[in-house]
Order: C-alpha cells, then sequence, then structure tokens
C-alpha cells in the first residue's frame, strides 16, 4: 500500500516539475475510477436513455483538468478536488446539450418560489397541500409534476453547493483551489456550508434522513428505499422534494435566515 502511494507520488512530482506526458497518462489511469464512480452517481438520477458511458467520457474531461491544475502544495486531498472537478465536468455538458425540457424547468423554479414564500410566511416548511394551494393545483397534479421532475434528474445538491442550475457557475472544486490564498472564499464557503447545514437541520425527518444517507453516507436510491421501506422511485421524489425545498430556502435574504439580527 505504501509502495503504492510512494509510485503516486512519484508520478505527481514527476509531472508537476518536468511536465512529463508520460506521468500524466499514468496519472489519469490510476484516478481514471474515480470518474467511473461520480459517473455512476450522477446517473441515478436520469432517465435511461442518457447513457453512463457518455457520462465517464464528459468527466474524463474533467479528471483531465483536475489533475493539470492541482497545484501539490495547497494541502488537501487531491481526490477531493478531482471528484468536485469530475462532478462539475458531467453537469456542464449536460446543460450544453440542454436536454431538459423548459416547461420541466419552468415547473421546478415554480415550486422552489412557492417553497420559499410559504417558507417566510409560515416560518416553518409547508406541507404538500399548502404547496399545491399557492400553486393552485391539487395534491395529485404536485405529485406528478415532482415525479416528472425527478426523472428527468435536473435537481442535485451538487448543482445547489456549485451556484444553481445557471450556466458559467463556479463548481466546489474552483471554491476548495482557491481557498488557500483567498480568505474571501473561504469566508463564502464556510457561510454556505453553515447555511446549508441550517437549512437541512430544519427539514421534516424524511427529506433530512434522503439527504444524509444520499449525500454523506454514499447510499444508491435502491438502498435508501430498502433502509424507507418505500420504492426507489419514491427515494427520488422525497430526492426532488428536499432539493427544492432547499433551492427556496437559500433564496430567502440573509436577515429572513437569521444571521443578521
Amino acid at each position: 500500500m505504501e509502495d503504492a502511494a510512494a509510485v503516486v507520488a512519484e508520478l505527481w512530482d514527476d509531472y508537476k516539475t518536468s511536465g512529463s506526458r508520460d506521468a500524466r497518462d499514468r496519472l489519469i489511469i490510476h484516478y481514471s475510477p474515480l470518474v467511473k464512480f461520480v459517473a455512476g452517481r450522477v446517473a441515478a438520477g436520469l432517465p435511461h436513455n442518457i447513457e453512463q458511458s457518455d457520462l465517464v467520457s464528459y468527466g474524463m474531461f474533467g479528471l483531465i483538468d483536475a489533475i493539470d491544475k492541482f497545484d501539490l502544495s495547497r494541502g488537501f486531498k487531491f481526490e477531493t478536488y478531482a471528484i468536485s472537478r469530475i462532478k462539475g465536468a458531467i453537469i456542464d455538458e449536460l446543460r450544453s446539450i440542454d436536454w431538459v425540457p423548459r416547461s420541466i424547468r419552468a415547473k421546478a423554479r415554480s415550486i422552489e418560489r412557492a417553497y420559499s414564500k410559504l417558507e417566510n410566511e409560515l416560518k416553518r416548511t409547508p406541507e404538500d397541500k399548502e404547496v399545491a394551494s399557492e400553486l393552485g393545483v391539487t395534491e395529485d397534479e404536485l405529485a406528478n409534476t415532482m415525479s416528472q421532475i425527478s426523472f428527468v434528474g435536473i435537481v442535485a445538491l451538487d448543482e445547489l453547493l456549485s451556484g444553481g442550475s445557471e450556466r458559467g457557475g463556479n463548481t466546489v472544486g474552483d471554491t476548495i483551489a482557491d481557498m488557500a490564498n483567498d480568505p474571501v472564499a473561504k469566508f463564502e464557503s464556510e457561510e454556505m456550508r453553515h447555511v446549508l447545514a441550517d437549512a437541512i437541520n430544519r427539514m421534516p425527518d424524511r427529506e433530512r434522513l434522503v439527504l444524509t444517507l444520499y449525500y454523506y453516507e454514499g447510499l444508491t436510491l435502491a438502498e435508501i428505499g430498502t433502509v424507507l421501506g418505500v420504492t426507489e422511485s419514491r427515494v427520488c421524489q422525497i430526492h426532488t422534494k428536499a432539493i427544492l425545498q432547499l433551492r427556496g430556502r437559500l433564496q430567502e435574504p440573509v436577515v429572513e435566515r437569521g444571521y443578521v439580527s
């Protein structure tokens, strides 16, 4: 194990010192399993017509970019930096091919705004019937819309952390890369973590559990379904609902989140 780590360390030193193409290629091969791992996680929430092999191809560009830009002197793990870059590359490519119908995006934005408005008015997480009433639809119609949104997989905490779904936003990796020498970026990253932690802690138990198991424990949607005793599609709907709630909360002004008195 130590020998393998030593070899990788030598490859990094060789590439960053001399720009060796051979060392770079060997680093790409060594870290390529990260791409497959990230692609599998992203694919879990996407339609079946999106091939995982395509996601792997998109992610490879992120890995290569991460290897080229990684600074050994920053003192953090390459895997953490690379995973963020790989996710960012995959998400950017999915956005560029614009595979999500505009009508679905519009519905998602409407639900986000409804959650934000009701949360501010009620000072608690709104119930489904309250959200449906705000939108002028029935609870069944709201549930159907949630299913449509979850099916196309346009909501993910990774996108939320990287600045939303608009093109041109920075990835988490960008923040990590600059944090060591940029106190402003470090402060903003810490504040975002506090805001997210507060928002997640105020969520209903089921939504909070799904987010924790998926993003922090690394369980698949199917495994979470087994834990909760529900179907994978139901877990997907709960995940979608939770992310839309979080997005709605992050639209609140800072003063309303309690950070300014």
